[in-house]
């Protein structure tokens, strides 16, 4: 068996989730599926959000989020890694915290620095860590939920460019694009009042939250029948 321990880090759910999901994923889903069925996931999230069922879009939200590391998992790129290098403790696009930038409306972005003694690890300490750089009273749930389909649809665009041209370039786009979206997925979280480590401990306990296996069993059709 293996489950999901409480308050993980990211690399422990990256891990958990190439261990139940790397083989089914391998041999079922091209790169291009992967995202597909984390944006499928994701506006069933926001379709959450506009009917006002909380339940929806915690399921939904949890199920994109574990898309888009399966994703990660197929490219090779630590999430991790790549979420603190792109919002270390401040904004990628002001280097505020809180963001400013609504107000100073940036052009480009800047040369970021950070600070390592600010990292944080688990799960649970990487939503804090956005909650007080996107505070969440600032703007309304669906905001964030059109924040997060605007970063899923440049994942999209960056990942068919790299996979077009294979320039190193486009793959670093594709690694920023995909921080983001994870940034907006704790976004949402943190304006609906989901605990995105509470959450995913309680679906992953035992194994694929489906079929109870690992490696996961769970067919492509099955996959495309669930609605939640």
């Amino acid at each position: 068996m293996v489950s999901l321990k409480k308050n993980p880090t990211l690399n422990d759910f990256q891990s958990f989730n190439r261990s139940v999901y790397g083989r089914p994923d391998d041999r079922m889903y091209s790169v291009t599926d992967l995202l597909t069925l984390s944006q499928r996931f994701a506006m069933r999230a926001l379709k959450g959000i506009r009917k006002g069922a909380k339940d929806k879009i915690e399921v939904n939200l949890l199920v994109s989020f574990s898309f888009l590391f399966a994703l990660a998992n197929r490219l090779h790129i630590c999430l991790e890694d790549e979420l603190w290098t792109r919002f270390p403790m401040q904004c990628s696009y002001c280097a505020h915290s809180p963001c400013v930038c609504k107000k100073t409306k940036p052009l480009k972005r800047p040369r970021l620095k950070i600070d390592e003694t600010l990292r944080p690890y688990t799960i649970r300490e990487f939503q804090t860590m956005f909650s007080i750089i996107y505070p969440a009273e600032r703007r309304t749930l669906a905001e964030a939920g059109m924040h997060m389909a605007e970063e899923f649809g440049e994942v999209a665009e960056a990942l068919h460019n790299f996979l077009g041209q294979h320039q190193n370039k486009q793959f670093e786009a594709v690694k920023h694009e995909i921080a983001d979206s994870i940034s907006c997925v704790f976004s949402i979280a943190n304006s609906a009042k989901i605990d995105v480590s509470k959450g995913l401990a309680s679906m992953f306990k035992n194994n694929c939250h489906m079929c109870k296996e690992a490696p996961c069993v769970c067919t492509f059709d099955v996959i495309a029948k669930v609605r939640i």
